[in-house]
């Protein structure tokens, strides 16, 4: 199965368009995790098993893994959720962005390597830069188009002619990179008319991960409507702190799916759904 089918499937599935982001902090972690060489697997893993109900995507940041030396808990942190969730796509937030041999090397450790199902990447080297991605035909390639941070529009607003880089950006990616079905593209929750233009140009075949929802002060209200397909899905709006560390001490898990069922049913709400799970 491709990675849209797989998003395809979990969306209707699951009733969800939130994605669980996996950005495990050690110094945050409850105590019974502290000094546990296998913590940040554990932490984790704990998180999957309490949101898997009301997540349609997991997305692991690999920074806050390789910083810690925890790779390998990443490699079977992926594992575990294909293997308990195997209908819950896990997109590997890397941002990567070379060109040549060097891509191709990125994808071999995204793909093969760690089995993510998408990786984020960096279009802002050409698209040389993004080639290498998609040939592996199944696997999700989610182009960064418009960032949730502030500091995005330095770049990504410079007019082209009659357009926005960002715009740009993400038409190129529509009509020339997407040679096998599999893209995706980055928009922030932070700038809601930048998701709609971005929608108007990747029409309703091309799912946006919407990033900036909760502690970075995205809506998620504004976000929904201007951003769902016609069908009313489209989105992976990522939630990472807010649902992590909704609860510090032993029932930490708890607190987390109470968390990620009220964002579900909250972005429900402006897709004109209901849950009663």
């Amino acid at each position: 199965m491709t990675f849209i089918q797989m998003l395809n499937a979990a969306w209707r599935r699951t009733g969800s368009m939130l994605c669980v982001g996996l950005d495990p902090e050690p110094a945050r972690f409850p105590p019974p995790l502290a000094g546990r060489a296998d913590a940040i697997f554990e932490f984790c893993r704990a998180i999957v098993d309490a949101t898997a109900p009301y997540a349609c995507a997991f997305k692991p940041q690999i920074a806050y893994f390789s910083a810690y030396r925890a790779e390998a808990q990443l490699e079977a942190l992926i594992a575990y959720i294909h293997a308990q969730y195997p209908g819950i796509p896990v997109v590997l937030d890397a941002k990567r962005g070379d060109i040549g041999s060097t891509a191709a090397l990125y994808a071999r450790e995204a793909f093969e390597r760690y089995r993510a199902d998408a990786l984020t990447v960096n279009p802002y080297l050409g698209g040389d830069s993004i080639v290498p991605y998609f040939a592996y035909s199944d696997k999700g390639v989610i182009v960064l188009c418009r960032t949730s941070n502030a500091g995005g529009a330095e770049v990504q607003l410079q007019r082209v002619g009659d357009a926005c880089l960002y715009q740009i950006i993400a038409r190129r990616a529509v009509e020339q990179w997407n040679t096998n079905g599999q893209l995706g593209l980055v928009v922030g929750a932070t700038f809601p008319a930048e998701i709609a233009a971005v929608r108007r140009i990747a029409g309703d075949e091309v799912p946006l991960l919407v990033p900036g929802v909760g502690v970075q002060g995205g809506e998620i209200g504004a976000a929904v409507q201007v951003g769902r397909t016609r069908q009313g899905a489209g989105l992976l709006i990522n939630v990472s702190r807010a649902v992590l560390y909704a609860g510090n001490g032993a029932d930490f898990a708890l607190a987390a799916a109470r968390t990620a069922q009220r964002m579900r049913d909250a972005i429900n709400i402006y897709r004109g759904f209901s849950c009663l799970n």
